[in-house]
């Protein structure tokens, strides 16, 4: 799959944010959550569930910054990074319907996820099927 420089970039962008957020997350989940203003507490169950979504974060973050580099792994890069970038949005949605109004900082990664999933469709959008259906030969 050829990808042009603007996709390289966005996942590559995409992969770095999701990686590092990720790993803050599985680290020190009080700390990430402390600056948005959260204080969590020592309760290990809820510390391991908040470290859990961070590890798979992480990963997904790996797996888009792969896609930047090699190409065989583009395709599924686009897939990590529109189910991350899209979902989050998505889920931030539903929270402000059912929760009310998060604080300034949640919005502003609201706004950041929406910016980098819009970068996504832009660069991988308007893709010809047969760039769609090209199968990678090997990882």
């Amino acid at each position: 799959m050829q990808t042009t420089l603007f996709q390289k970039v966005t996942l590559a962008l995409g992969g770095l944010i999701a990686l590092a957020i990720g790993c803050f997350l599985l680290l020190d989940p009080q700390a990430f959550y402390a600056s948005y203003g959260v204080a969590l507490g020592t309760d290990p169950s809820l510390l391991s569930d908040l470290r859990a979504p961070g590890a798979g974060l992480a990963s997904l973050g790996g797996i888009m910054l792969a896609g930047a580099w090699r190409a065989a792994w583009t395709p599924f890069a686009l897939i990590a990074a529109l189910s991350v970038y899209c979902a989050f949005p998505i889920g931030r949605i539903v929270s402000l319907v059912l929760d009310g109004m998060p604080s300034s900082g949640i919005l502003g990664a609201f706004a950041i996820e929406v910016v980098i999933a819009l970068l996504l469709l832009l660069a991988f959008g308007p893709r010809r099927k047969s760039q769609m259906h090209e199968a990678p030969n090997r990882l």
